[in-house]
């Protein structure tokens, strides 16, 4: 069963940067996509980024395209998000998910222009990203 773990969370300045990261267990997770949402406090959770087996796709919420990057490492287990520019409608809980029943390149349909469409099956438990002067 798989299991996912984001670190990486913490406090940044308004136009600094934090990396997350989200590390799995249980299964080889770049043969999966995996998607990065966030929830801040009183709103929906929103699909913020999205990147597909072999690095075929990658989607970004338009707030955040030239500031935030997605990304591997060659490992079969992390997976990146890099976070520029931090602005203040940043902040939120950002959860990793990724789903087994799309594996390889049935992983576009995760991360499909819809992004995000359809439903991510496994979830971590969170990391929170504050942004404050």
């Amino acid at each position: 069963q798989v299991q996912l773990v984001e670190s990486g969370g913490g406090v940044a300045r308004p136009g600094g940067s934090l990396t997350l990261s989200c590390t799995a267990s249980g299964v080889a997770l770049d043969e999966y996509a995996v998607g990065w949402f966030r929830r801040a406090p009183g709103k929906e959770r929103e699909g913020v980024s999205c990147i597909s087996y072999q690095n075929s796709r990658t989607k970004y919420v338009d707030s955040v395209k030239g500031r935030f990057t997605i990304s591997r490492d060659g490992s079969k287990t992390t997976v990146y998000l890099q976070m520029n520019n931090l602005q203040p409608e940043d902040p939120a809980v950002y959860y990793c998910a990724t789903d087994l029943s799309y594996p390889h390149h049935y992983s576009d349909y995760l991360c499909g222009d819809d992004f995000p469409g359809l439903d991510f099956g496994s979830w971590g438990p969170g990391t929170q990203v504050t942004v404050s002067s």
